[in-house]
């Protein structure tokens, strides 16, 4: 596992701002970030990686925030 910065987060999702990402973790579709130093953040790849597969798999969106949580 590796951790994603914002730009590797957007670039694997399709996401064209961090606004969008930052609407999807409030929407309950996304991950929250987990600090990695004073001023930075990411998220875990499997984490990216396990949501990515359940929106190409279809599922709806009540089934993602499952898996978020």
């Amino acid at each position: 596992m590796s951790i994603l910065r914002m730009p590797a987060v957007k670039a694997e999702t399709g996401h064209r701002s961090h606004a969008s990402i930052y609407n999807a973790i409030r929407a309950g579709l996304f991950t929250m970030p987990v600090p990695i130093g004073h001023r930075a953040v990411g998220w875990p790849s499997d984490e990216v990686t396990a949501i990515q597969a359940a929106r190409l798999a279809g599922k709806s969106e009540g089934e993602i925030r499952e898996l978020v949580n």
